[in-house]
């Protein structure tokens, strides 16, 4: 089939600008792709545990109003429902923190931004996990 010779030549697409030192050599790794299929898991679980909490906490349960210290005492009594919120809360942590870092790495273009905006989301991701896991595991109604 001959060429149309009216259509302009289209020219070599740009390089992406590098991040690393042009001599360095970089390691393979499959960390985003392992990254990505974490979000899509995450994700998909996500939906029904929070789903399900929604309607279990709205639907079954009569509402946000009757939650209080008693509630939440009694709800906890059940290794099962300290699981499912365990699981809850480190899997949103979890797929917040990936989602995050990758905005960073979209978006921030100094490697020193990236550094310290992703040293402190990691920070805060432990804080919060560490935190509401200790919460789940120590809580005791009788105090």
């Amino acid at each position: 089939m001959p060429a149309d010779r009216g259509a302009p030549e289209l020219a070599a697409p740009r390089s992406p600008r590098r991040r690393t030192k042009p001599g360095a050599a970089k390691a393979r790794s499959n960390f985003e792709l392992y990254a990505w299929v974490f979000m899509r898991i995450s994700g998909l679980l996500l939906f029904f545990l929070v789903l399900g909490h929604l309607f279990i906490m709205n639907v079954l349960d009569g509402g946000v109003q009757r939650v209080n210290f008693g509630f939440v005492a009694g709800r906890w009594a059940s290794p099962f429902w300290r699981t499912w919120d365990l699981v809850m809360l480190l899997l949103a942590e979890l797929h917040g923190t990936n989602g995050l870092r990758t905005v960073i790495n979209d978006y921030a273009e100094r490697a020193q931004t990236r550094f310290w905006l992703k040293m402190l989301l990691y920070t805060s991701a432990f804080l919060v996990v560490t935190l509401g896991t200790l919460v789940i595991f120590t809580f005791d109604p009788t105090l």
